[in-house]
C-alpha cells in the first residue's frame, strides 16, 4: 500500500520540490498544507494521473483546531499517515529591539508551535502502526545565528531540541525524528538578502554557491526511507560545508 506523506508548506519553495519529489514515485500519497493556494498546486491538480494522489488545504498552522481538522481529513482521504515532513516556516528579518511583537508572535506560533500541533496529531497515527518518519526543516541559523534573525534563530533551534527529544519518545515503535538544517538557500528566503550579504556567505561557503531546495530534497527522501531505520535524533546540515 502506498505510504501516506504530510507535507507542511508545500505549495512553494522547498516544499513544492518536496512535494514533486514525493509524487515522482508511485508508492506515496501526497498531503500537503499551506496558508494560501499557489499556481503550483493548481498545476499538480491539472494533472491527471496525481490527483488520486494528492490532497491539498488551506490550513493556518497557528489554529490548532484548523490542524487537527486537516489530519482528520488526510485520514479519511488516504486512510493513515506514515510520513512528516514540517517545512512551514515564516522569517521576519529586523533587529530585535525594533521588532514587533505581532512578528515575534507570527514565528513563533507558526514556526514552533505549528509544528508541534502538526506532529502530535500525525504521531497518534504512527504510533497505531508502529512505524512513522517524522523530518523538520530548521536551518543553520539555529546554530550560527544571524544578524537581524534572532527570534527565527531561536525557533529553529527550538526545532532541533524538539528533534532529539521526541526520538528518544518513540524510537521503541519504529518512528524515527529527525532534522534538516539547510544553508542559505535560492528561494523566496534569500532573495531579500544584500548584495555584501549574499557575497558574505559564498566566501565561507566551500561549495561555492547558494543551496538548492533539490540539495535538500534528497537528503529528506533518504531520512524518509526505509534504509534510514537507524538514522533518529539527528540534524542533518545541507550547507555546503559553510559550517564544516
Amino acid at each position: 500500500m502506498p505510504r501516506t506523506v504530510v507535507i507542511s508548506g508545500g505549495s512553494r519553495g522547498l516544499g513544492a520540490v518536496l512535494t514533486k519529489a514525493f509524487l515522482a514515485e508511485d508508492d506515496y500519497n501526497v498531503a500537503i498544507c499551506s496558508r494560501s493556494r499557489t499556481e503550483f498546486i493548481d498545476s499538480v491538480l491539472a494533472e491527471e494521473r496525481l490527483k488520486s494522489r494528492f490532497l491539498f488545504k488551506q490550513v493556518d498552522l497557528s489554529d490548532r483546531a484548523a490542524v487537527h481538522e486537516y489530519v482528520r481529513e488526510v485520514r479519511e482521504r488516504f486512510g493513515s499517515v506514515h510520513v512528516l515532513v514540517n517545512n512551514a516556516g515564516v522569517a521576519v528579518d529586523g533587529v530585535l529591539a525594533l521588532q514587533t511583537d505581532t512578528a515575534v508572535d507570527q514565528m513563533v506560533d507558526i514556526n514552533l508551535k505549528g509544528s508541534v500541533a502538526l506532529t502530535k496529531a500525525c504521531v497518534r497515527e504512527m504510533l497505531i502502526n508502529r512505524w512513522g518518519r517524522i523530518v523538520t526543516i530548521t536551518s543553520i541559523v539555529g546554530k550560527s545565528g544571524f544578524r537581524g534573525l534572532s527570534v527565527y534563530s531561536m525557533t529553529k533551534a527550538g526545532l532541533d531540541g524538539f528533534t532529539r527529544s521526541l526520538a528518544r519518545e518513540l524510537g521503541d515503535r519504529g518512528i524515527t525524528v529527525n532534522s534538516v538544517a539547510p544553508g542559505f538557500l535560492e528561494t523566496e528566503m534569500t532573495h531579500g538578502l544584500s548584495p555584501e550579504q549574499k557575497d558574505q556567505i559564498l566566501r565561507r561557503t566551500p561549495a561555492g554557491r547558494l543551496g538548492r531546495s533539490e540539495d535538500v530534497a534528497g537528503v529528506v527522501k533518504f531520512l524518509c526511507s526505509d534504509a534510514a531505520a537507524f538514522v533518529t535524533g539527528q540534524t542533518i546540515i545541507v550547507d555546503g560545508g559553510a559550517m564544516a
